[in-house]
């Protein structure tokens, strides 16, 4: 009988051997950290990741756990319209929030509408952040002209409202395009018109930290062994930026929910048949005098919750990233 250990790869062993401990103690580090030790014991901050948690869990799951696709017309029934929720005396399983006026079942609606929405807000925070954090870290570097055009930019977007730039965008794109396009680029667009007035906040940011690290001595000395100026403002710079442009990120990914809420109200958001919550509360608006309420309430109680479990997770983020409060 061959011997076992004689045939066991030394290599493999040490492996597996160090793996699990090696887990163990990024684990343990991580919970001996103030910012784990700031989340433990800030009630509020749990219960709204636990939230968005299950926002999201759901949102991803739509395809599962939910009666219909709401976006397949083919699985509407029309004689199934205008039920209310299954805790009335009406209602009827499985339409546990009701449905609407083309039969489509409201908890279904809500969860795909969901996983549109929170999508769009998070392209939306990663695309202005991109492009807020590149501008702002070659405004505050370089400066001169190039700062000034980069900040005229900016304060030209202020000056005029969030909502008409994006209105603007969105309209503009949605004429430029021919009409087969419209729906399939809805989402894009969206995510662009949120994006274009939302990136100056950062700029503005990276740039003040940024012409405030250039002065320091280790920049100096980067440049004195001739670190080329992107690494300087990647490698150096920017990780003293990171802390407020987190909380921002964090607070703006909320506004950005409501901005395409928002559009989608207005009627410049996405399409009907591809419905976000934003959409849903436009259409449910339509039959909220008429008895209909179940319609329009349960997409903003969505909504409602969403925004309110971000904001809650961005004020513990500031409170728990300020050294003045440690």
């Amino acid at each position: 009988m061959a011997d076992i250990s004689m045939t066991s790869d030394p290599k493999t062993i040490a492996t597996d051997a160090t793996t699990e401990p090696v887990r163990r103690t990024r684990f343990a580090a991580l919970r001996q950290t103030d910012l784990w030790h700031s989340f433990t014991n800030h009630p509020s901050a749990v219960f709204a990741v636990c939230l968005l948690a299950l926002v999201a869990l759901t949102a991803l799951l739509a395809p599962v756990i939910t009666p219909q696709d709401p976006y397949d017309l083919a699985s509407l029934v029309l004689w199934n319209a205008e039920i209310p929720p299954i805790w009335n005396a009406e209602g009827q399983w499985p339409y546990l929030l009701g449905t609407d006026t083309q039969g489509r079942d409201i908890l279904s609606a809500i969860l795909y509408g969901s996983r549109i929405s929170l999508v769009i807000g998070f392209a939306s925070v990663i695309v202005a952040l991109a492009v807020g954090l590149s501008l702002g870290l070659i405004a505050g570097y370089v400066g001169g002209w190039v700062d000034n055009v980069i900040m005229r930019i900016g304060d030209v977007l202020l000056s005029m409202p969030f909502i008409l730039i994006a209105i603007l965008i969105t309209a503009v794109a949605t004429a430029s395009l021919p009409a087969g396009l419209k729906d399939v680029l809805a989402a894009p667009i969206l995510i662009i018109a949120i994006a274009v007035p939302s990136w100056v906040q950062y700029a503005r940011t990276v740039r003040a930290s940024a012409m405030v690290e250039r002065k320091k001595e280790y920049v100096m000395a980067a440049r004195l062994i001739r670190v080329k100026p992107w690494r300087i403002m990647l490698h150096h710079i920017l990780p003293n930026c990171l802390t407020p442009i987190l909380v921002a990120a964090t607070l703006n990914f909320g506004l950005a929910i409501l901005s395409e809420a928002t559009l989608s109200f207005l009627g410049v958001g996405m399409p009907p048949d591809q419905p976000s919550l934003g959409t849903l509360i436009r259409i449910g608006n339509q039959y909220l005098f008429s008895g209909l309420w179940w319609i329009v309430v349960f997409p903003a109680v969505q909504l409602c919750l969403i925004v309110l479990s971000v904001n809650m997770i961005g004020d513990w983020l500031r409170d728990a990233l300020n050294p003045k409060l440690r």
